[in-house]
This record gives structure tokens, C-alpha cells and sequence, in this order.
């Protein structure tokens, strides 16, 4: 005997939210379809966390002129990077080594961006080049001193604050993917931190969350919080909590 799927009455509201809301039913159960969509969502974010992060090819991609350096955590293996949280905030020795005979000619930088795989590489691959090249050329254009851009795997947000000391930045702003979801497995996140040194906390970072066309924030729109969020940390030398973003009210530093 079949059984009919029973519209839910909110089932207009599914035009506002990417949330699984209104999915209907059929007799006590979700539907076919929905119940689908959300095991091909999970295999989604589950594939998001397992990618093996491409950093060769993010590398060959980055804007002409860019100098770009390979770093790896002290996590040697993905499995002992989602096993052991603490080495991903960390460099391994040589990665260590290769930063500190270049801090000298980065000591004067006023920002170091590293792009790092986080729990998706999805996203990093997706999305991180798009948003590092507008924030970079519109620093370029203000005369901004960038270090060399650093690409980090098996990477884990604190490792930027390593990153950032090493190469003497004054600011570091770690694009990094984010915890996939059922709604995007492919959200990227930056976190900018100022006066970057291994023990600083989340409540000393800002976060700009959630990165990715589709339904998420757009690339000029992330880039263009970013660098207002620069600008303000070095003109008031701090990152965090004591710094809210309201960009939104600021000139535009950049064209959409």
C-alpha cells in the first residue's frame, strides 16, 4: 500500500533558509527525497574533511609576483590531525626551520596571509584565492607590506599565530576551512589576529564566517570586511573582542 507525502504548511518558508525546515511527510516518516538530500549532505561533509589538500596546486595558482611558501603542522597524517587537535597548532621542525631563515627579510610586513586546509579543503580550494587576491591588491594599493603567502597543512587556526611570529608580521590572517555542515561543506572562514605569537586566544581574533557564493558570504563581501578589519586593527593595534566589525558603515575599499 502506498503512502501519499503530506505537504508541511510551512513549506513556503524553505524559500528563506538553507535549514531543513518544512520537508514534509510521509505517514510517520520523512519523505524520500529530503531523507536523500540529507544522507547525500552528510557524505558531503564527510568527503570535505577527508580531501587531501592540493596545496601544489593552490600554490601554482596564486597571483602572479606572489612569493608563496609550503609549510606542514607537526600533524603528520590526517588522522592524527583530527585525532590530536594540539599538533595541528604547530609547525614540524623543518616547516619551523624554512620560516625562521626568512624572518629577517619579513620582519617588516604588515600582514602575513596563510591559507591552510582546515577541516575542509574543499573550501580552501574553492574559495581562498578569489578572496586572497581582492584583499591583496587592494592593500597593494595602499602601500600595505604583505610577507610571502603560506600554505599550511594539516593546519588548525593557531598555527597562523606561529606563522605570523615567525615571519615578525604585525598581523596574520589565516584563511582556513571551516567544520563542514549539512547545509555547506564547503564554508571557508578567515581569522585575523594582531601582534601574532603562539598562545594568543579566540577571544583575541576576529572571524569573518561562512564564506561561499552560494548562500553564504560573497567573495567582494568577505574581502572588503577583511580589509576594513586590517585597517582598523593597525590603526587601534588590537584584534577581537575589542574590535567590532562594522564595515558595513565604512567607505567601500573595493568595487563589487
Amino acid at each position: 500500500m502506498s503512502t501519499r507525502t503530506t505537504e508541511d504548511p510551512w513549506h513556503a518558508l524553505r524559500s528563506l533558509t538553507s535549514a531543513r525546515i518544512a520537508q514534509g511527510r510521509s505517514g510517520g516518516s520523512l519523505p524520500t527525497g529530503p531523507m536523500l538530500a540529507f544522507e547525500l549532505a552528510h557524505a558531503r561533509a564527510r568527503d570535505a574533511v577527508h580531501l587531501p589538500f592540493d596545496a601544489r596546486a593552490l600554490a601554482n595558482a596564486a597571483p602572479g609576483g606572489v612569493e608563496v611558501i609550503r609549510v606542514h603542522s607537526a600533524a603528520s597524517t590526517r588522522d592524527l590531525y583530527l585525532r590530536r587537535p594540539d599538533l595541528g597548532r604547530r609547525l614540524d621542525s623543518p616547516s619551523r626551520a624554512r620560516l625562521e631563515m626568512l624572518s629577517g627579510a619579513a620582519a617588516s610586513s604588515d600582514i602575513a596571509f596563510v591559507m591552510a586546509d582546515g577541516l575542509s579543503a574543499w573550501a580552501v580550494h574553492q574559495h581562498a584565492l578569489a578572496v586572497f587576491t581582492l584583499a591583496y591588491r587592494a592593500l597593494g594599493a595602499t602601500q600595505w607590506q604583505i610577507a610571502p603567502l603560506v600554505i599550511a597543512e594539516q593546519a588548525r587556526v593557531a598555527l597562523g599565530d606561529e606563522i605570523g611570529e615567525l615571519l615578525g608580521a604585525k598581523q596574520v590572517a589565516i584563511l582556513i576551512g571551516e567544520r563542514p555542515g549539512l547545509s555547506a561543506a564547503d564554508s571557508l572562514g578567515i581569522y585575523l589576529t594582531y601582534g601574532p605569537r603562539p598562545g594568543r586566544n579566540d577571544a583575541e581574533r576576529n572571524c569573518i564566517s561562512n564564506i561561499h557564493p552560494d548562500g553564504g558570504l560573497g567573495y567582494v563581501q568577505a574581502a572588503h570586511r577583511l580589509v576594513w578589519l586590517l585597517h582598523e586593527a593597525r590603526k587601534r593595534q588590537l584584534t577581537g573582542v575589542a574590535l567590532k566589525d562594522e564595515s558595513e558603515h565604512g567607505p567601500r575599499l573595493m568595487a563589487d
